[in-house]
């Protein structure tokens, strides 16, 4: 096996590793009851921005279709962590509005 072929075997196993690996994060966010505290923002914007960054860059520069898509799917499993880390926030601060008022 060549250097070549060694390194695009590792990438490939570890891009399903990690795939795969957003899937927990997902489910703990979205069975979350206490608004998703623990959820950094700012940490699952910035890997966001690194995999639409990547992504652009391995279509545009690289013609890497392979690279891109992977980095677009890392990117779409950082925006579901966002958007369900929102949805759990919101529906949180509205329960505890309403105990409150009752």
């Amino acid at each position: 096996m060549t250097p070549a072929e060694a390194s695009l075997l590792a990438f490939s196993v570890f891009t399903g590793v990690r795939l795969v690996s957003y899937l927990p994060q997902i489910y703990r966010v979205a069975r979350d009851e206490n608004g998703a505290a623990a959820i950094s923002y700012s940490t699952w914007a910035m890997w966001t921005g690194c995999h639409v960054s990547t992504g652009a860059y391995a279509a545009i520069n690289l013609d890497d279709h392979f690279l891109a898509a992977a980095s677009g799917l890392y990117a779409l499993c950082c925006m579901t962590v966002i958007a369900l880390t929102a949805s759990k926030r919101y529906r949180f601060r509205s329960s505890r509005r309403s105990a409150h008022v009752a």
